[in-house]
């Protein structure tokens, strides 16, 4: 269910449609990781999180583990839940930081009430508006979901996802279900009067209404066409943030990786002089 940085204009069931060679997409189109990286950068803003305060987050629709990846490396800790098998089988690939969970969204979020500080979700939850199956009624998932993120997060606490949808009708039954289940908030449109650009970001809040954050308006031209062109090329792909750019997968990130999750207590493997190396592609 996770990102995948565009609007899924296609029938039948996500758990289908995100199989093995959609998986491998999101560990090599550039493109691809670029737009999912700044996406969970912007709803983790948008999160509004405590400074210097690690926290534990919960991601909707994690896929192959690409914005955990960012929310590791930001410092905190997540759980992930995603209702493809292949999707998380590339998440342990990748050796994603967080825990997964194979699920359905729509059934419910079976966690114990205030589990987490903050969920995040990018390019998810509009797969709810889908009836795939004669028992789907779009409303009750919706509801079932809405209601048990709420009673997951801590009081106070915000949810912030990224989502596609088709059109105001279905925006409207999104919110009207998670306003029935107890949250308040609204969505932030970034970019609005751009048609390659834009971004919908619907921001809860579990506690007192405060203020909806402001979206985004200006945006360069040449940000906008790179949101827009697709590539294969198998390129290093780097994040920039901060000012610092990271090259991936190269030996002193897998290193870094490594001893980050040592200080976190988990089991990891020793070093050797195979870690880091490139493996084979897939054909």
């Amino acid at each position: 269910m996770a990102c995948r940085g565009r609007r899924p204009e296609h029938g039948g069931p996500p758990e289908l449609f995100y199989d093995q060679n959609e998986a491998r997409k999101y560990m090599r189109n550039s493109r691809m990781i670029d737009v999912q990286t700044k996406m969970t950068g912007r709803a983790l803003e948008l999160l509004d999180l405590p400074d210097g305060k690690p926290c534990f987050l919960l991601d909707i629709g994690c896929g192959t583990g690409l914005s955990g990846d960012y929310l590791s490396d930001e410092g905190h800790y997540w759980v992930g839940i995603d209702i493809s098998l292949a999707m998380l089988d590339a998440a342990l690939d990748r050796e994603a930081q967080g825990d997964l969970l194979l699920g359905d969204m729509g059934q419910g979020i079976p966690f114990k009430p205030g589990s987490f500080d903050g969920c995040i979700s990018i390019s998810a939850v509009q797969w709810l508006c889908n009836a795939n199956k004669k028992s789907d009624i779009p409303a009750k998932r919706l509801y079932c979901f809405f209601s048990s993120l709420y009673s997951v997060l801590v009081r106070g606490a915000r949810a912030v996802l990224q989502l596609y949808p088709e059109n105001s009708e279905q925006l409207e039954l999104i919110t009207t279900q998670a306003i029935r289940a107890g949250f308040t908030g609204g969505v932030v449109v970034d970019y609005p009067n751009s048609a390659k650009a834009k971004k919908f970001y619907l921001c809860l809040f579990s506690g007192p209404s405060t203020f909806l954050p402001k979206g985004l308006n200006e945006i360069k031209e040449e940000e906008e066409a790179k949101e827009s062109t697709f590539t294969n090329k198998r390129v290093p792909h780097r994040i920039a943030r901060s000012g610092v750019v990271r090259k991936m997968k190269t030996r002193e990130w897998v290193l870094e990786k490594k001893e980050r999750r040592r200080r976190q207590g988990k089991e990891v493997r020793p070093d050797t002089q195979y870690t880091g190396r490139k493996r084979k592609p897939y054909f």
